[in-house]
């Protein structure tokens, strides 16, 4: 689909040892004295100094201090070894050691940090400033950002260097805690473990594409003499015994954006091809595979290209009824039955793995859907990589320009993207479903207005697949809930426009005037949406919240942030050491942060993000605020007549809570002499700030009541909240209609550009590969279009089966339950493979897998190796494919001598492309196909139009012409 169109006809330690005469310390003993009283080992033990972990000192009995040792009962109860570090540095290198393998981002404040040898190690690859944070046992390197920018960096992280990020949060203390913690104000707790393949809201999450992560169970046995059965090249270790997997392969796959959850069972010689087909973003095997069985599994040149994590299972025998726990729904009994042994093992290693980067967080799943091979056409990963399906073959950028899932996306909606290429990647092997899909392209192709109104509302609805798993998690907000609303809004005016269309051809049926050929599917599409629920819900929601208070809360949010910019600096000058502040540019080195004074009023703005009728009880709070308000403004006035000042004010400020207000030197004169017992806050020649009995009281019963205010606001959001999670089923099946609407109209405007370019300058070719003809063997010059005319034809048969129209004027093409292909040439030097290897290896599969009813195309068979050898190659696929396979072939070469060692073959067909000369060396080709065999490759030709010196040529023509004369194998005068 090219340059031509065609046509398709996871310790204890002894702290003392006691002897007759001397104590024994052990050196665990001092660091522990060291992390908690750095001066504790001077008090004890007078003129004992530590010299190192290593070191072993001793003491005599009469030299000891008598009596119990101050702060025993702290040494017992603290769990780290190490020098003393402020709190926050000390709980974050307590996580550092309990999550050894991730990148631990620590809260504080509004800030995030990184200490230690994270600092010095991401800080430069995250462009952050390494700073040394001054503390009693040393300098601390740390690094930090503003808690807004976490999504920019968790990018860089996780995705671009794939880190495991654990975030630790910071939590305020009970009062009893604080007395356990000394005195802390704040615990820090990690609640999450960040991985490529978990990801679930994160702003930089590619929209376009499923996030899925991907747990493999396998058996593997040992292979005695693998060099031996296997190529050298493929060895992990070749000459050393090493893992194989055999039998049936167990996959679990999900996307915890979506909620997606996949299960399959395959066979461990396809699944190299299965992995990339999913293409998962990390995959986890079970900690006990090794490395040599997880190469089998995927493949040693594919092996390096996937992020791959060990994972033990804590419970590798669960039940597959044991998950209804992180389900939507609980699996039925007898859909259980279903899944193999193979598929729940990796459905417990998948679930675990989540569990555990989750923290404990909540988490609903859909019910696992089974795949079966014989469900979809398979597509190996050659296959993938050579026709450009997903990725370009030469960037490998996914959904780029020249593939196929490039060229026929017309979608507008990121869910029905999504469903698109699952759909490409596993076209069905359903004659139904695909009957169905192409009924619903034919009827949009035609109702050219009702293709136009769906594409209309589509474009304004959201994501609501990972809109209402946000929900499930428990992470939805306010505008989250917005988009749900318009989303359902959507999905009802969509129901409404199927039904006026079905109705309408219903009436029309009767009067006998069309024939509804598409009026099952659309009906059936329809019966799908589920209305009543969702629409509660979003009426639920539009009467609660307050749009436009939700706004100004986005305002007030981005100022805030726009402030803690500023505290970094602040943050470098206090807490790191002199030489830093050299690092900061000359402006922000003079600049001081300006704090305003206490005497700027500030403004008091109150936002709201419920509206006052949400909830009785938030109505009655509301009008209880509003007469606090009354009151408020009531005493000023008073306070103004009793002081005589129409400068009095009502303040609040962080630190000095409720005050008075004047300002001008007669008004503060006047407030002296009335209030002489007011306590001052501040006061100057012309201000004075001054608390007062009454409005302290009133202030601290304004401050209540907004407590309250936020307070029920908070349960009635959680209400909503938990309404959505009530409708998560009827929510994801309706956005899955809305997707496939989206498809639908997808291909039908597809269908229509490509109508509306019938005009243009195309060859078309016909193709009939069947009973009479299973194998074409094409011949022809290169650059004539052979390659070309393999791909467009695979990729027709991909189309046709995902349910698109096909660029042909008439297509008649049986199920394909396999589309392998040999095309292209590359090498693998790192893994020691070469072109030819390549080549082997991608036709053995071929010949071993394909089936008869499989569709193989294979272009140039036997180029990387010597005439001779490579005709003996060539025709012995041939001879397996055409005697063994029985398979629909396309068959291109140049070693024209196939066409003679063929000709015996009866359900054969050559044909060939041609070059046609002009005068004074022109020639141009001739990309239409005919029958018979096209003995001249022009390779000359090609060689000329590339630039190769004239002279080069010359003697090339020079070297075919001996051939001609002496040919040294059958055919070898067809090479020029």
């Amino acid at each position: 689909m090219r340059d031509v169109a065609f046509k398709i006809t996871h310790r204890s330690s002894n702290l003392l040892q006691l002897s007759r005469r001397r104590y024994h310390w052990h050196p665990s003993l001092i660091r522990r004295s060291q992390s908690l009283r750095p001066k504790l080992w001077q008090l004890a033990v007078p003129g004992f100094y530590p010299r190192g972990v290593k070191t072993k000192t001793t003491q005599k009995l009469d030299e000891l201090p008598q009596g119990l040792l101050e702060g025993e009962d702290s040494l017992k109860n603290d769990e780290d070894d190490g020098p003393s570090y402020p709190a926050v540095v000390q709980q974050a290198w307590n996580n550092m050691q309990k999550f050894r393998d991730c990148v631990i981002l620590t809260r504080v404040g509004n800030f995030y940090e990184l200490y230690f040898d994270h600092a010095d190690k991401y800080g430069p690859l995250l462009n952050l400033k390494v700073a040394k944070k001054k503390t009693t046992a040393g300098p601390v390197s740390m690094a930090g950002f503003p808690f807004f920018q976490l999504d920019r960096f968790l990018k860089v992280l996780v995705q671009e260097l794939n880190e495991s990020v654990a975030i630790s949060e910071e939590f305020a203390n009970t009062a009893s805690s604080k007395v356990k913690s000394g005195g802390l104000l704040f615990n820090r707790k990690i609640v999450r473990v960040v991985t490529p393949g978990t990801l679930i809201d994160e702003k930089f999450i590619n929209p376009y594409e499923n996030n899925y992560l991907l747990a493999i169970s396998a058996q593997s046995q040992e292979v005695p003499d693998l060099v031996q059965k296997v190529p050298a090249e493929l060895a992990a270790d070749a000459g050393r015994p090493a893992a194989k997997v055999s039998g049936e392969v167990g996959l679990a796959w999900l996307d915890l954006s979506t909620g997606d959850f996949y299960t399959q069972t395959t066979a461990a010689a396809v699944l190299s091809s299965a992995v990339a087909r999913i293409g998962a973003r990390e995959i986890v095997l079970d900690s006990g595979t090794d490395e040599a069985a997880g190469q089998a599994m995927l493949g040693v040149p594919d092996h390096d290209r996937h992020l791959v994590t060990r994972h033990c299972v804590r419970q590798p025998d669960l039940h597959i009824s044991q998950w209804t726990s992180m389900l939507e729904s609980a699996v039925p009994p007898e859909i259980e039955k279903t899944f193999t042994k193979h598929e729940v093992a990796a459905g417990n290693i998948l679930l675990d793995y989540v569990r555990e980067k989750l923290q404990g967080s909540g988490i609903r799943l859909q019910p696992p859907i089974r795949r079966q091979d014989n469900a979809s056409m398979g597509i190996d990963k050659n296959s993938l990589r050579g026709l450009e399906i997903l990725e370009t073959a030469k960037d490998g950028i996914s959904g780029g320009k020249g593939t196929l899932l490039h060229t026929v996306r017309r979608t507008v909606t990121k869910g029905g993207t999504r469903m698109l290429k699952n759909w490409i990647a596993s076209p069905s092997m359903s004659l139904r479903i695909i009957n169905e899909r192409l009924e619903l392209v034919s009827k949009f192709l035609e109702d050219q207005a009702l293709r136009e109104e769906i594409v209309a509302v589509l474009r304004r609805t959201f994501d609501s697949q990972r809109l209402v798993q946000h929900f499930s998690l428990g992470r939805g907000d306010a505008d989250d809930l917005l988009s749900l609303v318009r989303t359902i809004e959507a999905t009802n005016m969509i129901a409404n426009l199927l039904q006026q269309s079905i109705q309408s051809a219903l009436s029309a049926q009767k009067n006998e005037e069309v024939s509804l050929s598409w009026s099952t599917a659309l009906q059936s599409l329809s019966g799908s949406l589920s209305l009543d629920g969702p629409t509660q819900l979003a009426s639920r929601v539009s009467s609660a919240i307050d749009e436009d208070g939700l706004m100004k809360s986005h305002r007030l949010q981005e100022n805030d942030s726009a402030n803690i910019v500023s505290m970094a600096r602040e943050v470098l000058q206090s807490e790191g050491i002199e030489e830093d502040h050299g690092s900061l540019p000359a402006v922000l080195r003079s600049k001081k942060t300006a704090k305003p004074p206490v005497d700027q009023e500030p403004d008091e703005v109150e936002t709201w993000i419920m509206r006052r009728t949400a909830s009785p009880l938030l109505e009655q709070l509301h009008d209880k605020l509003d007469d606090l308000h009354q009151g408020k403004t009531s005493l000023a006035s008073e306070l103004q007549s009793l002081f005589g000042s129409t400068s009095l004010t009502l303040r609040w400020a962080p630190g000095l809570g409720h005050f008075c207000h004047v300002k001008g030197a007669r008004d503060v004169r006047s407030s002296l002499q009335i209030d002489t017992a007011a306590r001052d806050v501040k006061s100057t020649k012309s201000t004075r700030s001054f608390h007062n009995t009454e409005w302290t009281k009133l202030g601290g019963q304004i401050d209540q009541v907004k407590l309250q205010i936020r307070a029920e606001e908070s349960r009635v959001f959680q209400l909503l909240r938990e309404q959505v999670v009530l409708n998560l089923v009827h929510l994801r099946r309706n956005a899955t209609v809305l997707d496939r609407l989206d498809i639908a109209c997808s291909f039908a405007v597809l269908a229509e550009e490509q109508r509306l370019e019938e005009g243009r300058a195309f060859v078309g070719n016909d193709c009939f590969v069947g009973e009479n003809e299973r194998i074409w063997l094409i011949t022809g010059p290169n650059m004539g279009g052979k390659s070309t005319f393999l791909r467009q034809n695979a990729l027709i048969s991909i189309l046709a089966q995902v349910g698109s129209f096909v660029p042909a004027d008439h297509a008649e093409i049986g199920l394909v339950d396999h589309i392998f292909t040999r095309v292209g040439s590359a090498d693998n030097l790192f893994r020691d493979q070469s072109t030819f290897m390549l080549e082997m290896l991608e036709t053995a599969a071929i010949l071993n897998q394909a089936t008869k009813r499989s569709f193989v195309i294979m272009d140039e068979i036997g180029r990387g190796t010597t005439p001779e050898d490579g005709v003996a190659v060539g025709f012995a696929c041939l001879h397996h494919l055409y005697h063994k396979t029985q398979c629909r072939t396309l068959f291109a070469t140049h070693f024209h001598a196939l066409a003679d060692m063929a000709r015996d073959f009866q359900a054969l067909g050559c044909y060939c492309t041609d070059v046609v000369e002009g005068p004074g060396g022109s020639f141009s080709y001739i990309h239409r196909l005919r029958n018979g065999v096209n003995r001249q490759s022009h390779a000359l030709k090609v060689a000329r139009l590339a630039g190769v010196p004239e002279s080069a040529i010359d003697v090339a023509r020079k070297v075919l012409e001996t051939f001609k004369a002496d040919p040294l194998l059958p055919g070898a005068d067809s090479q020029a």
